[in-house]
């Protein structure tokens, strides 16, 4: 397999959404990364999406001038971005190095560490490593685009040994809320083995999938574990995740409550012990399993391709409708407030088929992901003004976490037993907390990095020797954008500014033949006397210019402009987007 591959895409510059440029003064005078000659044997980890954040994992390994990149995945916007629903790290620092890139392993089925993949693939052009749910989530995704045929998936087995360029890799079993999540243990011809966690827990009874393969982790540890590059997500909780199984049994006690009325419980749709539990509680509870929503079809399919979910039927939207209250369960997307799942769509009135009335109950099984809060509260108070009942995971237990808490990190740790621990996917005071905790647990070193640091492991202590450029790119109707995209700042300007457009109109010597024409939009009503005030004020600023002046287009719209803006940030308090068009007529 060749490792020399394409690379389509160019590189972005300026800053990232963390402020971070690259650096020009690296080590040895060069620019950032080019410090790396192709002779290096080093081992160097290198975050580019997830430390210093939930979300958009991308991580990268360098040794003997070959690159691995673990997991590709996105975040979903929020209320600051505008027509933005998908965000995702910049990879322009390993797309000039494509021709390097041996491979990309992904940990797991989650959109956060796979669902940058049919957005940034065409730029990488390496084969992809997952095991075989996985692989068959990413299939059904890369049937939207136009090159998925070209895609090489490789599956992998559970517990399966492989070599990507230098890289040697294992995978060892571990649960989360999702099958077949993997850590990675990475070895190399001259240090000793990394253990990249992926997103993990100890589940003693997940449902789906094997438990976590502890013997196997304490075996890598007695090999002398190099570093520990790990999940902080829930550094801050104490004991343990809890198990799936105990949200089973408080499930079905739940709904049981309810006799008479429609039920229905909003998940991820990648928690596939949750659908089956679902399933489970609506048999106990004389009632049938329906799933509302294209994704959970989606994961469903991808589960019974795999062996998950055998036995096990639901009903489709459409026969959902027809049922009585009280003999249907309805299994929504949306659990995040996702204003196209399911959910909302059956809140406002617009779903097709499914309808939610006074009296009947809507069931939370999901956590809020941080970024969330508003969406899922918008939904939760529509639901709450018809009449609906609305529980969540903070009034009863019907949802447990898919990260580890405290405990588990620390049997983590005693497990492995790392010389360094760099702690990953949490934002910046889950990092600092984790690496605190791991030094407790007696690893000698732990780092708290962030995206685009530079982290030579091996030879020598470990440490950050350089740092590059580590961007966002978002996806705005069919293309992708920086978030530093002029386009995106001024539509982000316009939603809390709103606009301003203003034509002027002169003849040759720069002499107003009419008065100017605005256009106030999320400025000024129609009724407002300060538009004539505005009119005037351009009025009055044109024919303060020099007759020089007024015959250069430029200086009169950016005069006019300027003047507007001023007049408008002191009434009003914004300044509006202002675009100033100036006309000439003989």
């Amino acid at each position: 397999m060749s490792s020399k591959r394409k690379a389509n895409g160019t590189a972005s510059n300026g800053k990232g959404l963390n402020g971070k440029t690259s650096r020009t003064t690296a080590i040895n005078g060069h620019g950032a990364g080019d410090f790396l000659d192709p002779d290096d044997d080093g081992l160097y980890f290198l975050p580019l999406g997830g430390a210093g954040e939930i979300g958009m994992n991308l991580n990268l390994y360098r040794y003997k001038g070959k690159w691995l990149m673990v997991d590709l995945g996105v975040t979903f916007g929020d209320d600051s971005m505008p027509g933005i629903e998908v965000v995702m790290p910049d990879p322009s620092f390993i797309v000039e190095r494509a021709a390097d890139l041996c491979g990309l392993i992904l940990t797991h089925a989650h959109e956060d560490h796979l669902g940058a993949v049919p957005y940034l693939w065409p730029r990488l052009r390496c084969p992809i490593y997952a095991t075989p749910f996985t692989a068959s989530v990413l299939r059904r995704k890369l049937q939207d685009t136009d090159f998925g045929n070209q895609v090489e998936i490789i599956t992998v087995p559970l517990s399966g040994r492989f070599e990507v360029g230098p890289f040697d890799i294992e995978l060892i079993t571990l649960t989360h809320s999702i099958p077949e999540p993997n850590a990675l243990v990475i070895r190399t011809a001259d240090a000793g083995p990394i253990l990249h966690t992926g997103d993990w827990k100890f589940d003693p009874d997940p449902l789906v999938g094997a438990t976590s393969d502890e013997a196997r982790l304490q075996q890598v540890g007695d090999e002398g574990v190099l570093a520990l590059i790990g999940d902080s997500t829930n550094v801050f909780r104490p004991g343990s995740a809890g198990s799936e199984a105990s949200v089973r049994e408080n499930l079905i006690e739940l709904v049981g409550k309810y006799k008479t009325n429609r039920v229905a419980v909003a998940c991820f749709a990648s928690n596939i012990a949750r659908l089956e539990t679902m399933a489970k509680v609506a048999e106990a509870n004389g009632r049938h399993p329906a799933l509302i929503g294209r994704s959970l079809w989606r994961m469903t399919a991808s589960a019974k391709e795999n062996g998950y979910l055998q036995g096990i039927e639901f009903i489709s939207e459409h026969d959902a409708g027809f049922l009585p209250k009280d003999k249907v369960l309805l299994i929504c997307t949306g659990s995040q407030g996702e204003p196209r799942a399911a959910l909302s769509r059956i809140v406002s009135d617009s779903h097709p088929h499914i309808t939610l009335e006074g009296g009947d109950t809507v069931i939370f099984s999901s956590r809020e992901i941080p970024g969330n809060e508003k969406s899922i509260a918008r939904v939760q108070n529509a639901l709450i003004r018809r009449n609906i009942e609305v529980i969540t995971a903070r009034n009863d237990d019907i949802h447990v976490s898919g990260h580890p808490a405290r405990d588990e990190l620390i049997r983590m740790y005693q497990h492995v037993r790392p010389q360094i621990a760099i702690p990953v996917h949490g934002e910046s005071r889950h990092l600092m907390e984790h690496a605190r905790l791991a030094r407790e647990c007696q690893v000698p070193q732990a780092l708290a990095v962030s995206n685009g640091d530079m982290i030579r492991l091996h030879p020598g202590p470990a440490e950050t020797v350089d740092e590059v450029f580590s961007g966002r790119l978002a996806v705005d109707g069919k293309r992708l954008a920086s978030l530093g995209d002029p386009v995106l700042r001024d539509r982000n300007r316009l939603l809390h500014s709103g606009a301003v457009v203003m034509t002027i109109v002169l003849d040759r010597a720069g002499t107003l033949r009419s008065d100017p024409m605005g256009s106030f939009q999320g400025v000024l009503d129609g009724e407002d006397p300060m538009r004539d005030e505005i009119i005037d004020i351009a009025v009055d600023t044109v024919e303060g210019l020099r007759p020089s002046e007024r015959k250069d287009d430029a200086v009169v719209a950016e005069a006019v402009r300027v003047a507007i803006r001023r007049a408008l940030n002191a009434e009003t308090g914004h300044k509006p987007v202002t675009d100033v068009h100036v006309v000439r007529i003989s």
